[in-house]
């Protein structure tokens, strides 16, 4: 079910918000009305999938039960060791006591391994399966040994967001930093928030905890606000992201070998620009939804485009990802308390599983590691002189390096990849039949351009775009409901076009 269909739009999300405004008098009610509907949402395009994350759910909360038994175990230990020595009439008990600690926090780390084990398990089998097979017997073959079937597993929408998220609360439980969920529903609902539930943000247990405890009400500030982002994301997605995906789809379906400079160089700037009005767009989407019921739901993009380094990129891209990985990847590894050199592999690693987790496809790999290399240049040399040149000539050093790391995050295979990196280093390669960009593409590419120009303005003069939109906000909601009705119209007259993130 897609957010901006008719189906969503005029039936489904209308019913929830009256029924979540009108029964949901109490927080368990509020609570089972949002996880029912996003049981419903979900189930309406993976039935099957819906019954897999139960039972995941399910192992998830006998874990996370274990773990926090385990841990209390652990406290009391010291007590338990000082108390024997006032009542021990002999040594025996004495001695018996202590050692029990290890064995608990053993028992701890290998309740964890088995709730991270089953949910990587979950993403392995449905997403990687078929890539692992299908290298294994492209390898047995070339060894000319009988290759093998390739099993045919469909991809679950969503699956990798779901499955990081189920294993941020289980890593919580054994830091500490938050307790088990109080009930099944609470944590159900985390796992199923209809608006995150496909394309993220990715939201830390710790970070929601006390909303799904909660359930907070909806007020009236609270739809205008969430309404008014999510047009917003309708309007990136339909008038900005789709027309783009247009244009860098005509020109990625063509052979390289018919393409030149110009015209390798559009296909790039047309997916550049569509991958983050497609994803930014959806994030405002599932902010705005969020916000309608009265949740809060942390922010995915902070203006990537103005960045002025890799870092500075990564730190504004998809920050719930970045996050992510710094809080329960790179701090796990060691993060930067281990030495210079490992600092740098372990930043590498990073970002190579950062690679791996948005698909199962070398370009993807590929795409990992490349940005691994730079945020490592980054510590080595590359912001320091990046910082020597002026802000915006910093931006077109480090848009470039975004760039060719787009070209391997939208290849089709490596030898595309490398075909269209060949054709963007030499100026004078020329196309069998030049491309001809359509007039539509070409305007919104400008008017999309024009956008990213214009954050890059508001960041320069310290503008408070939010308190400018307060003043504003007659006039700039009646705009949006402008181009929001006008998105709509597309969306129904053009072919659909998924989300580029519900592939992950």
């Amino acid at each position: 079910m897609l957010f901006y269909e008719p189906l969503f739009l005029f039936l489904f999300a209308p019913a929830v918000y009256l029924l979540y405004l009108f029964f949901g008098a109490h927080r368990g009610a509020r609570a089972i009305i949002l996880l029912a509907a996003s049981v419903v949402f979900y189930g309406w395009s993976e039935p099957v999938f819906v019954f897999v994350v139960f039972a995941s759910v399910a192992l998830d909360l006998f874990v996370a039960q274990r773990i926090a038994d385990a841990a209390r175990s652990l406290e009391e230990a010291p007590a338990l060791a000082a108390q024997a020595l006032s009542i021990a009439e002999g040594e025996t008990l004495v001695r018996d006591a202590p050692p029990r600690a290890p064995a608990k926090a053993d028992a701890r780390l290998r309740w964890l391994a088995l709730g991270v084990g089953a949910n990587l398990a979950i993403l392995v089998y449905y997403k990687y399966t078929g890539f692992l097979a299908l290298n294994l017997d492209a390898l047995m073959r070339a060894f000319t040994l009988p290759g093998i079937r390739i099993p045919d597993i469909a991809l679950p929408i969503g699956v990798s967001f779901i499955v990081f998220e189920k294993i941020t609360y289980l890593v919580d439980v054994y830091r500490g930093v938050t307790a088990p969920a109080r009930s099944t529903l609470i944590y159900a609902l985390y796992v199923f928030f209809f608006p995150k539930l496909l394309a993220g943000p990715i939201i830390k247990y710790h970070d929601i905890a006390g909303q799904l405890e909660t359930v907070p009400h909806a007020h009236v500030d609270d739809f205008v606000a969430g309404f008014s982002r999510f047009m917003l994301g309708v309007v990136k997605k339909l008038l900005l992201a789709d027309v783009m995906a247009s244009g860098a789809d005509a020109i990625f379906a063509r052979d390289a070998a018919t393409l030149g400079f110009a015209d390798a160089w559009a296909g790039v700037i047309f997916f550049t620009l569509q991958i983050y009005f497609d994803f930014s767009g959806y994030s405002d989407m599932a902010i705005g939804l969020a916000r309608m019921f009265g949740f809060r739901l942390l922010e995915n993009f902070n203006m990537p485009y103005i960045a002025t380094s890799i870092t500075d990129f990564w730190r504004r891209w998809h920050m719930s990802l970045t996050s992510w990985i710094r809080e329960y990847l790179y701090f796990s590894l060691g993060g930067n308390r281990q030495g210079e050199a490992r600092t740098y592999f372990n930043l590498w690693i990073c970002f190579l599983a950062s690679g791996v987790w948005h698909g199962a496809a070398w370009t993807y790999i590929f795409w990992g590691a490349y940005n691994g290399v730079f945020l490592v240049l980054d510590r080595l040399f590359l912001v320091e002189r990046l910082k020597r040149l002026p802000d915006w000539l910093a931006n077109i050093v480090t848009m470039l390096i975004v760039m060719v790391g787009w070209t391997l995050f939208r290849a089709t295979s490596l030898a595309q990849a490398g075909a269209f990196l060949s054709l963007m280093a030499r100026p004078w390669a020329s196309g069998e039949a030049p491309f001809a960009v359509a007039p539509e593409y070409a305007a919104m590419a400008l008017v999309a351009g024009g956008v990213c120009v214009a954050q890059r303005i508001v960041a320069s003069n310290d503008i408070d775009w939010t308190a400018l939109a307060r003043r504003h906000a007659l006039a700039a909601n009646s705009v949006l409901a402008l181009l929001f009705v006008a998105a709509l119209a597309k969306g129904l007259a053009d072919p659909f076009k998924p989300f580029i993130y519900f592939r992950f």
